[in-house]
């Protein structure tokens, strides 16, 4: 009932919305003279607080139209070019002369823990210049019809296995947080196989590995509560009228409001500033607002056998460290890659994915040669410092970028890194 609550909740502030947003115009609009006092900015920058912090955010886009190779701007253009009912493979093409020869091909596989697969839009756009970039859009568990079947752990493996077999062989893959498991478990399981379509690269960015080292207040959460106590308080059924009508899922809204509360004194701070910035008419600083949060607060639902099998195979059981990780019948078994060479990317002020759980990687695939393992340590960066901002694309991305030409199968440039090293 709690979600069907939630959605009679938004629906009854809905004419409260719309009433403030009229009033937003109204004191906004440069031809009323009142909106040109402080009177009026105040009561424009009121109405706009509460219509952003009672809205329902949708989808963002991507909304890459071009970017720069070689010096030169070339337009972007997003196609699928693989599909599923819980996800799409995007591919980025870029409008690129005829006969160059053609960058590596990029696997971004972007977290499923609530956000859209926009919140990598910056990694995007970082990689754009250097790469052929595909991405994961994973699909909003209650707009998928419940005749679509079920999606658990098991299912988002084969998922990132078959998008390696539609790239083909000599593809790079980046992990972004939550799928650092199943992407390390998948390449395990194709090594293990002999498949030929083992990506050349695997970069694993703020994964938990192994949540005993270094735990966080996420990491603790789960081990204190226990399955039992997700199942029967985090769980529940997509309401009427949505697609995914009587789904059981984890709602986003609750993903949201965890992560929120974990720093709730720094969003206050935020939606404080913002009200400032609209009084003072500081347009810049609001516009930075908007975007941002415009991101972080469309979330989407998870299957809630997705989430459930998750919590309890990297968070309470730790199987994939401890050797008892299972992919249907099949065991993980991480020392058989031996190919594709790994870099492990930490955060220094990760409070999502403590210091030295994605580290752990290096100690499970024993059997990739020294030469071809990096680990790099950020400073000042938090979570997700790691895959945007300033400090990612000045002092993250060049070291992907070398570390991809320096390992990829096809006859380019020979390694540039000599040895695994810790930043």
């Amino acid at each position: 009932m709690f979600y069907q609550l939630y959605e009679l909740n938004h629906a009854a502030v809905q004419p409260f919305r719309a009433y403030a947003d009229a009033m937003r115009l109204l004191y906004s609009n440069p031809l009323n003279p009142v909106s040109h006092t402080p009177f009026g900015r105040t009561v424009a920058a009121a109405a706009e607080l509460f219509e952003r912090t009672t809205r329902r955010y949708g989808k963002p886009e991507f909304g890459r139209e071009k970017t720069v190779v070689d010096w030169k701007t070339v337009a972007v253009k997003e196609r699928v070019v693989w599909s599923r009912s819980f996800c799409n493979l995007i591919r980025f093409e870029r409008d690129l002369p005829a006969g160059r020869r053609p960058d590596p091909k990029l696997l971004i596989v972007a977290p499923m823990s609530g956000h859209y697969a926009t919140l990598l839009r910056g990694t995007v756009e970082a990689m754009l210049p250097h790469a052929d970039v595909y991405i994961t859009d994973w699909v909003d568990a209650r707009m998928v019809p419940v005749g679509e079947g079920r999606f658990d752990l098991d299912d988002y493996i084969d998922y990132i296995i078959d998008m390696f077999h539609e790239l083909g062989p000599d593809t790079h893959v980046m992990a972004v947080c939550q799928p650092s498991v199943p992407v390390l478990a998948a390449v395990a399981l194709m090594e293990a196989r002999g498949d030929r379509s083992a990506p050349s690269t695997m970069t694993l960015m703020g994964g938990p590995i192994d949540t005993r080292r270094n735990p966080t207040a996420v990491n603790l959460l789960a081990e204190e509560k226990g399955m039992a106590w997700f199942r029967d308080n985090v769980i529940m059924q997509v309401p009427w009228p949505e697609p995914g009508f009587t789904r059981d899922v984890y709602p986003g809204f609750l993903q949201l409001s965890g992560f929120m509360s974990m720093n709730l004194d720094r969003h206050i701070t935020a939606h404080k500033e913002f009200f400032m910035h609209l009084v003072k008419n500081d347009g810049d600083g609001a516009d930075k607002h908007r975007d941002f949060y415009d991101e972080y607060l469309a979330v989407m639902d998870l299957t809630a056998e997705f989430y459930l099998q998750t919590v309890d195979t990297v968070f309470i059981r730790h199987a994939l460290p401890k050797g008892e990780m299972m992919h249907r019948r099949a065991a993980v078994d991480p020392k058989a890659i031996r190919n594709t060479a790994l870099l492990t990317i930490e955060g220094e002020n990760d409070d999502i994915s403590g210091l030295g759980q994605t580290e752990a990687a290096h100690d499970l695939c024993v059997n990739i040669p020294a030469d071809r393992r990096v680990h790099y340590v950020q400073p000042a960066v938090g979570h997700y410092g790691v895959f945007n901002g300033s400090r990612f694309r000045a002092e993250i991305v060049p070291r992907i970028v070398d570390f991809i030409a320096s390992y990829g199968r096809a006859p380019a440039a020979r390694p540039k890194v000599g040895k695994a090293a810790k930043g």
